[in-house]
């Protein structure tokens, strides 16, 4: 449905997004992760026709867009820190249906139906002032959602959301899916939700798509064991501590963050104390390094500039990995 042809987007002459083709097939719900800085906003942006990149083209529905008020219509675009408009939620989630000619009766019915749903419907008459970020935010997708457009961009819809609402929105998405078809492209930092929501999961990484699959990410089979206890369960050749009662097919994540560097095996409360070597190093970002260590298993621990050289870490050099079983999630 849309699609990035031989994109390179450049800012004051720095390529931010290099994408050989980049395709949102028709409802699908896309994911997107990566590191800030990665591309995921821009790549965003470019979809919803409001930047045309700097060489390459934007093709919708099997032609090349241009940034019109029709097309533009089809897509919504949600930004990660949205604006209101002066006046209440209510108002808020009116104007784009005014705009667009929608019948007052007909604006009711939609804008008092996703308030409902997205748990905002006791907000319709506050203003943005009253507000708080992650109720920003609902209102903000509350506002997209009423327009009933063909294609929905969300860039980090729930980084100001608690557990509850993140899931109460990504289930509100599932039955728009469900019910309209529509096709979703969400970027996400949070690599359980993207994994779990999403039926494509795509990483970028310095504008570029990564060919592989987003660190430290394994499907396991969790074997039975008693409530409370914690499992360990086999990846490859070594065994990893989990806390959980789940068993049966998962998929286990551990951030990069929550992985402790050391030259040998330190005291500590940590479960997993995985031993090996550094195979490369790369710099996502000024400060940030990710290290990668085989230990009988492939991971990648992010860790700063003065830790590398305090360490001395370097393809080749020993290494231990530590991370708590809590690090472990399950999905």
């Amino acid at each position: 449905m849309l699609e990035l042809r031989g994109v390179r987007h450049r800012y004051e002459g720095r390529t931010v997004l290099d994408l050989d083709q980049f395709v949102v097939p028709r409802g699908a719900l896309v994911a997107i992760v990566g590191p800030n800085g990665s591309g995921k906003s821009t790549l965003l942006r470019l979809l919803a026709l409001l930047e045309r990149p700097s060489a390459g083209e934007v093709w919708f529905d099997g032609r090349p867009a241009t940034p019109s008020p029709a097309a533009r219509q089809r897509v919504t675009l949600v930004e990660q820190r949205p604006v209101l408009l002066r006046g209440t939620v209510r108002e808020n989630l009116g104007f784009g249906l005014a705009a667009r000619g929608i019948r007052r009766t007909e604006a009711n019915r939609r804008l008092e139906r996703a308030a409902e749903r997205l748990g905002i419907a006791q907000l319709l008459e506050r203003r943005r002032r009253e507000l708080s970020d992650g109720e920003i935010q609902r209102v903000a997708v509350a506002r997209a959602l009423v327009l009933e457009s063909d294609v929905l961009l969300l860039d980090e819809p729930v980084s100001s959301a608690d557990r509850a609402a993140a899931q109460q929105l990504y289930r509100l998405l599932a039955e728009e899916r469900t019910a309209r078809g529509v096709t979703i492209c969400l970027a996400s930092h949070q690599l359980e939700d993207a994994y779990r929501w999403s039926d494509d999961l795509r990483a970028l990484a310095d504008g570029h798509l990564s060919p592989v699959t987003p660190e430290n990410l394994w499907r396991v089979d969790i074997p039975v064991g008693p409530a409370g206890a914690t499992r360990h369960v086999r990846v490859g050749p070594v065994d990893i501590a989990v806390a959980t009662d789940r068993s049966g097919a998962a998929i286990l994540a551990v951030a990069p963050s929550d992985i402790f560097l050391s030259l040998e095996p330190v005291p500590s409360s940590a479960r997993n104390v995985l031993s090996g070597r550094v195979t490369r190093l790369a710099r996502p970002r000024p400060g940030l390094v990710h290290v990668t260590a085989e230990v009988g298993v492939e991971l990648v621990a992010a860790v700063t500039e003065e830790a590398v050289h305090e360490l001395a870490l370097a393809p080749g050099a020993a290494v231990t990995c530590a991370f708590k079983a809590s690090a472990v999630k399950v999905f």
